[in-house]
């Protein structure tokens, strides 16, 4: 569920028209809902009572600091994957002790950055990490909490590039190894052993690979207490998928989610953690666009955006799939007709969409990518000279710009002339 709807035939977000923010900020927009970004955090904290547990937002998925804040002050927790992110919830008030620091390539700079301003615990994902982070952490005379990232070898059964859990992936250590490599944290300096992290993907649209890994999980645990670690907290991360496309079967809840964990891994006694971004913020957000043009093509016609890959690369990245609908809802019974929805990057790639059906548009007609929040913003570029697009949250009857558009003098202000080039003719 989330808050844009239609009401009296005008797409609103909350109690706000979507017309209206277009008009005020220009197009294309990313416009985030505190009610859904509320709701959804709300939902996953509720799974998981009673038992001991914090739910750590993903802000690789969506990183404004306001949304943070939103969340931040709901009680969540972040999941940091580098030292930008680390500052950003920090900026956001977020306590360093509510900050959980993920990601195969901490450098030392980020370690150190982390044990300074508060940490709740790294999660370290190879020995070599292990040994800088407690040199670094016995120089400043620290102790770095940290959980060991183990990859179960469970096929997540989503897109290639966001799986996460198999043993040919980057992350983690292979759970088969774990005693060794736990036994090697325990005898160094600056380290304090206090848990397992464990995450094998994103977009997951089934429980089971949940439950193959978290069952690993369980005897790991087990198994490391007999060897005499003192495992009190799991970090299992996140990954629970959300419907992009109207005609999927339901997906798993929160609320399946947290009896999953309770039945797998309520018995050990150990505080939770988890990491979800996209069901959070996913459904929190869309993308306006306005039309430049339509074209007729040889037998298909283009509906030409404003908007582009470099604003949302989902589809060109992954093949991702985005329902898109126009801001003034369609008569009851209108005809559609096919278009390949396209931006004006100079770039086949840039195409959100291929013979989708929508009823006809024209120039200016805005349109809405639903379920833009998570990896839209944040994935962003500007490619094509184009400036990052505005963000805009909503909170009932108000909404705000929090990132502005740059103009393109500010854009371009940010290069630097060398001096042999600025002093010839």
């Amino acid at each position: 569920m989330d808050h844009f709807l239609y009401k009296k035939g005008a797409l609103h977000a909350e109690d706000v028209a979507v017309r209206n923010i277009a008009a005020e900020v220009g197009t294309p927009f990313y416009c985030y809902s505190t009610a859904t970004l509320t709701r959804h955090y709300q939902l996953f904290t509720q799974a998981l009572d009673p038992m001991p547990h914090l739910v750590c937002f993903a802000i690789k998925s969506l990183s404004n600091i306001a949304v943070l804040k939103v969340l931040g002050n709901l009680g969540a927790g972040m999941d940091v994957v580098s030292g930008g992110e680390y500052q950003r919830a920090l900026a956001a008030g977020v306590s360093g002790e509510k900050i959980v620091f993920s990601g195969v390539g901490k450098t030392q700079d980020e370690m150190r950055m982390a044990l300074l301003g508060g940490i709740r615990q790294f999660n370290v994902e190879s020995e070599a990490e292990l040994l800088a982070l407690s040199q670094v952490a016995s120089f400043l005379d620290k102790i770095a909490p940290i959980t060991i990232r183990v990859n179960p070898d469970v096929d997540a059964k989503t897109h290639e590039k966001i799986a996460t859990g198999k043993k040919e992936n980057k992350f983690g250590i292979p759970i088969n190894r774990a005693s060794e490599v736990y036994a090697l944290a325990a005898s160094l300096p600056g380290i304090d052993v206090i848990g397992i992290d464990v995450h094998i993907g994103s977009q997951l649209t089934d429980l089971a690979p949940f439950e193959e890994a978290y069952f690993k999980i369980a005897e790991l645990t087990v198994r490391l207490r007999e060897q005499g670690h003192n495992i009190r907290r799991l970090d299992l991360g996140g990954g629970l998928g959300i419907p992009y496309e109207k005609s999927n079967l339901p997906l798993p809840l929160p609320s399946d989610y947290g009896a999953l964990i309770k039945r797998t891994l309520g018995h050990l006694g150990c505080e939770i953690e988890i990491e979800p971004g996209r069901l959070i913020s996913g459904n929190a957000g869309i993308l306006v666009s306005k039309v430049i043009y339509v074209k007729e093509g040889e037998g298909q016609d283009f509906l030409i955006l404003d908007a582009a890959m470099n604003d949302l690369v989902r589809p060109s990245m992954y093949g991702a799939h985005h329902d898109i609908i126009p801001v003034q809802e369609a008569a009851i019974g209108a005809k559609t007709r096919p278009y390949d929805i396209v931006g004006p990057v100079c770039e086949t790639g840039d195409t959100f969409a291929k013979a989708r059906p929508l009823t006809d548009l024209t120039a200016g007609d805005l349109v809405a990518f639903r379920s833009a929040g998570a990896y839209g913003a944040v994935m962003a570029s500007e490619y094509n000279s184009r400036p990052l697009i505005p963000e805009v949250l909503v909170h009932g009857h108000n909404f705000a710009v929090i990132r502005p558009r740059p103009t393109l003098e500010e854009m371009i202000a940010r290069d630097r002339m060398p001096e042999w080039l600025s002093n010839e003719s």
